[in-house]
């Protein structure tokens, strides 16, 4: 079989750290937090009440209102983030619709739908239900709405496989291309959970920091006084796209993907298998598709969600995939910035790695004042880091045991 290979030439990001490449770049490259107190509903009886939103999004800047009303926000943040990237990588998507495709994750989907009508039901009665319901809530529908939006005919899908489903779905676009199914792909992930359910069930799980009157401080991942993530939200998209195509039109090239790995934990539903073996199977297997050593690795950009078993089990499989050269890369966690974005933080993060690599920066893990002994790599505490970058990894890891690497190089 001919193994074409897969370049990005366009991103689109709607993000707690700011709407578009730029915006985001550099609140990452200047270690800006994106926590608050929560606005978007009243959470003042809750245990936590902070989250990382996307602020200053209108949907009606993407769609007509007609459009927006039939949509869940994870759908329009999706839609918005699409459009963006097409644009930047200057894609005329109906000049060959039948050779672009779609695959955008959800972790959850539309759990404010969900929530709406679910309260409609209790309150009015069955017949007040919105026809609209199913399309909204369900979790192919980012994929759906930017396939109908942008006239991307080719290959559509969508990948929920909790917090690791934007890496997979980036992978799986990835495998598409490369094996000749579509030329083009929009890929990556999209979350709106900072709801009263969302929160009140990861508060209830023990999963979030509780670090209300200190916000921008409360997601600290590999931190010995980390006590959980916070919930974000968000979009990325990456255009994929296979190279002689991008140079036969002139596209700018952001970055190669070269690997992509993926195993399971086969241990539980939510905490990770502790010693981290399978994580580093991951990891091993994106190296081996790469045709790339450990010491190849510049950068990690960890999943490091700040919750106390995670970022330590996670410490213990890059030791274990990387071998001497752990204690020598660069390692940082973009999630103390933004939050957990859940089933969009694998496209967010792989963005993350693509503008590193283009701006020669790697971002810094912040609020890591008191490394946790047991997390002993090089984070890049608090400070970007000026490095050439030829080869970033990022990790994204799930409940129920998924565990996915990607790899991307540059060009």
């Amino acid at each position: 079989m001919n193994q074409r290979r897969v370049v990005i030439t366009g991103m689109g990001i709607i993000s707690p750290l700011g709407i578009g490449i730029d915006e985001y770049w550099q609140s990452l490259s200047t270690g800006r937090s994106g926590v608050g107190p929560i606005t978007q509903f009243d959470a003042s009886g809750y245990k936590v009440r902070i989250a990382a939103e996307v602020k200053d999004f209108e949907p009606t800047d993407y769609v007509d209102r007609k459009s927006a009303r039939r949509m869940d926000r994870f759908a329009q943040l999706s839609v918005a983030a699409a459009g963006r990237a097409a644009e930047n990588a200057g894609l005329d998507v109906a000049a060959d619709a039948e050779n672009i495709g779609v695959l955008v994750a959800s972790g959850i989907g539309g759990v404010k739908t969900f929530e709406k009508e679910t309260a409609v039901l209790l309150e009015k009665g069955p017949d007040r239900i919105s026809p609209f319901f199913i399309p909204m809530e369900i979790a192919n529908m980012a994929s759906a709405q930017v396939s109908i939006h942008l006239g991307a005919r080719g290959p559509v899908s969508t990948v929920c496989t909790a917090c690791s489903a934007a890496a997979n779905a980036i992978g799986d676009a990835f495998e598409i291309v490369k094996r000749g199914a579509a030329d083009v792909m929009l890929t990556g992930g999209s979350e709106a959970s900072i709801s009263p359910v969302g929160i009140a069930a990861f508060a209830q799980m023990g999963a979030l920091s509780a670090r209300n009157d200190e916000p921008e401080r409360a997601s600290r991942p590999f931190d010995s006084g980390r006590d959980g993530f916070v919930m974000g939200e968000g979009s990325a998209i990456l255009v994929l796209e296979e190279r002689e195509r991008a140079l036969a039109r002139g596209a700018r090239i952001l970055a190669e993907v070269v690997g992509y790995g993926m195993t399971a934990d086969a241990f539980h539903m939510s905490l990770p298998e502790p010693s981290g073996e399978n994580q580093a199977r991951a990891m091993l297997a994106a190296l081996q598709e790469a045709g790339l050593k450990p010491a190849d690795i510049d950068y990690i950009n960890a999943h490091g969600t700040s919750t106390p078993p995670g970022d330590r089990i996670e410490t213990l499989s890059i030791k274990q995939a990387l071998g001497d050269h752990a204690g020598k890369v660069a390692v940082s966690s973009t999630k103390s910035m933004m939050g957990h974005c859940l089933g969009a933080s694998g496209a967010l993060e792989a963005a993350a790695c693509v503008l590193a690599i283009d701006n020669g920066v790697i971002p810094p893990t912040i609020n890591l004042d008191n490394p946790d002994p047991e997390c002993d790599l090089d984070y890049v505490p608090n400070h970007a880091r000026s490095q050439q970058i030829e080869v970033a990894a990022s990790n994204s890891f799930g409940f129920g045991g998924h565990n996915v690497t990607l790899i991307f190089r540059a060009v």
